[in-house]
């Protein structure tokens, strides 16, 4: 346990200001939920050693209340471990209660064909801690199960955002305005479910289960995750009411291209405090020692540890920005100037900690750098395209290990190769002026879109309809999302140990990424090929991750997920010894950031659908693809034999 002695506060006091007189007033800068000043008559510690940060205590993994042996329900073994977290939920998460009091509800699709969500009256917030802790360092098998918790929060978060943007008509049925925040209200929902994480402690340093490089295209998404917890305020900080020794204590900042003050230099950063600004970012009045200014002065006398997040403007966030963790940093100076303006601002100079992965922008300024110059890597061999023209985006090539180029004495598959007799029959829908729930294809979903439209996939399904050649609607129908090819910048990569694939762009969750393509072989030549030695891929074996894209059984009990279309036991394999596509480079992981979902638009065997590769999470560049080979492969083989 670390204790620490308050000390006397650095600024001066009774001396009288030259500054120019300010008539003209900043606007109000953003709070805790608590004052940040210590109640009436309670008069702080000084002088008393106190403790300020405690070690987080947590169990084995096997030794934890309700943990299955294959790791399955992981949310609810996390709800269950009140030994580790002394999590107290604020209710019963199965309870539905018929009074204003209660969170919310969804109306079981029986009753409700939309299966849409109703929200109820406002309830009190939680209290946050007044405890700030530190995480010892974790056994590999509690990062992967720390991971997994946040990897399923964060995928409930996007699939209920997700759900709520999908439809306008939603929208207004609801009598909601269209500029409605719908990820301030999935956060809220997941709120009074009790589904944020770490609200019941103050982290300090390193969060369990969040990792450098990971990317949020909302801050109110950082807050769910315990991250960052305050929306809107740069620094998250304990205020003083809530401390042990009546001090605020830094938490996190988040560094942003909007501040002006900033001077980012990567491993150290100048950042400006909070204050005295108008709604136009300009300085009109002298910055305050106070509230997060003073917290992160705090954390620098006390050798606390600050979590540093970068935010990047991208087009490609709902957002226009993306938030990404770079890590730990430790303040080590701080001091005020005084700004053009003519008034006092705050600098805090922070320092990145060694021996962490490194930062997103090395990797944000090699994917930038790589779209007008493939070739500004310095070393290693490169394939600008592997599929020679055919995708709508390039698939490179890349290796810096050795000389080996064996994926590209395949022949490049766009699409898989299906027998002739399986387009016996096809539907077609006449939608001239574009597709409505009314279509034909559009009904054999459940009579639900399957994608937004933006192209993201609302819920994973058994099998998606889509539109297909012969239908009437145009080429950009919000029902014709696979069949637009690739959208992002894949590469294919060699490692010390096999090949595997990365995006050299930001990868929204449930954007779709390519078709898993190869020859489809019968049950009948399967078995004869299989007997020659060849390794075959059986679609049967992929994991059914669709199920957890877009299950919102967390947060009520009423939710039925659609079981329409269903499909038949697929019988069939797909032979890509010799002609394959970029997904057959993907890395095997039993906690993976992609998923297969079948798809069918140009038949109607439902034996035969296609499979297509969806997001599971928002993926950043050069982060690794991964599937759930299933029974096809384990984590000693990390990918299919003939990929290795």
């Amino acid at each position: 346990m670390a204790t620490f002695v308050p000390f006397p506060d650095p600024t001066v006091t009774g001396t009288t200001s030259t500054f120019p007189v300010v008539t003209i007033q900043p606007k109000h800068e953003p709070v805790d939920e608590d004052s940040l000043t210590a109640p009436p008559g309670i008069p702080a510690p000084l002088g008393m050693p106190v403790p300020l940060a405690v070690q987080f205590p947590y169990l084995p993994r096997e030794s934890r209340p309700g943990t299955s042996a294959d790791g399955a329900n992981i949310y609810d073994e996390y709800k269950r471990a009140t030994e580790i977290f002394n999590y107290v939920f604020s209710g019963n998460e199965n309870k539905v209660v018929e009074n204003n009091n209660d969170v919310r509800d969804i109306v079981p699709v029986v009753e409700n064909p939309g299966n849409q969500i109703f929200f109820l009256d406002q309830v009190e917030h939680w209290k946050r801690s007044n405890e700030l802790v530190i995480v010892p360092n974790l056994s590999r098998e509690d990062q992967v199960y720390y991971r997994g918790i946040v990897r399923k929060t964060r995928m409930l978060y996007d699939a209920m955002r997700i759900y709520l943007v999908a439809d306008e008509e939603m929208k207004n049925a609801f009598g909601f305005d269209k500029l409605c925040r719908w990820d301030l209200k999935a956060a809220t929902v997941m709120r009074r479910c009790g589904l944020w994480l770490f609200t019941d402690k103050r982290i300090v340093g390193a969060l369990p289960g969040v990792e450098v490089g990971d990317v949020f295209c909302y801050r109110i998404e950082m807050s769910v995750v315990g991250l960052h917890r305050h929306p809107q305020a740069g620094i998250d900080f304990m205020p003083a009411c809530r401390s042990s020794n009546w001090e605020p204590i830094a938490t996190s900042i988040v560094v942003s291209d909007r501040h002006k003050g900033n001077d980012d230099k990567g491993n150290v950063i100048i950042y400006s405090g909070i204050g005295g600004q108008d709604r136009h970012s300009r300085q009109i009045a002298h910055q305050k020692l106070q509230g997060g200014n003073l917290a992160l002065e705090r954390s620098m006398r006390y050798g606390i540890d600050v979590r540093v997040i970068r935010g990047h403007k991208n087009n490609a966030s709902p957002s226009g920005i993306f938030y990404v963790y770079d890590g730990l940093y430790r303040v080590v100076e701080y001091g005020s100037d005084i700004v053009i303006s003519g008034h006092r601002v705050y600098k805090y100079t922070l320092v990145r900690l060694a021996n962490q992965p490194k930062m997103s922008i090395e990797d944000l300024s090699l994917a930038n750098s790589l779209k007008t110059n493939p070739l500004v890597r310095p070393r290693g061999n490169t394939c600008l395209d592997m599929s020679t023209g055919n995708q709508n985006v390039p698939v490179t090539l890349f290796n810096d290990i050795d000389d080996d180029n064996e994926p590209l004495e395949h022949q490049y598959l766009v699409e898989s190769i299906f027998p002739s007799f399986v387009y016996q029959y096809e539907d077609r829908c006449q939608c001239l002026s574009g597709c409505s729930k009314d279509c034909s294809c559009v009904r054999k979903n459940g009579g639900q879109f399957a994608y937004d439209k933006d192209g993201i996939l609302i819920q994973g399904k058994p099998l998606i309809f889509e539109c297909g050649p012969s239908c009437s609607c145009l080429p950009n129908c919000r029902n014709r999302v696979t069949q637009r090819g690739v959208r992002h910048r894949l590469e294919v990569f060699r490692s010390r140990t096999s090949w595997g694939v990365r995006s050299l762009d930001y990868i929204l969750a449930g954007s779709f990424l390519c078709e898993y393509a190869g020859v489809i072989l019968t049950h009948e030549q399967a078995q004869i090929l299989s007997m020659g030695g060849d390794n075959l891929v059986y679609p049967r074996r992929f994991t059914e991750r669709w199920k957890e894209w877009g299950d919102l059984s967390q947060v009520s009990p009423n939710y039925v997920r659609q079981s329409d279309p269903e499909i038949p036991p697929l019988d069939f394999a797909m032979d890509v010894s010799s002609m394959r596509n970029v997904a057959s480079y993907i890395s095997h992981s039993r906690s993976p950031n992609v998923m297969v979902q079948f798809v069918m638009y140009d038949h109607n065997n439902l034996m035969f659908p296609r499979l297509m590769l969806f997001a599971m999470e928002t993926i950043p560049p050069f982060r690794e693809l991964s599937l759930d080979y299933g029974g096809v492969a384990d984590e000693s083989s990390p990918q299919l034999a003939i990929c290795n």
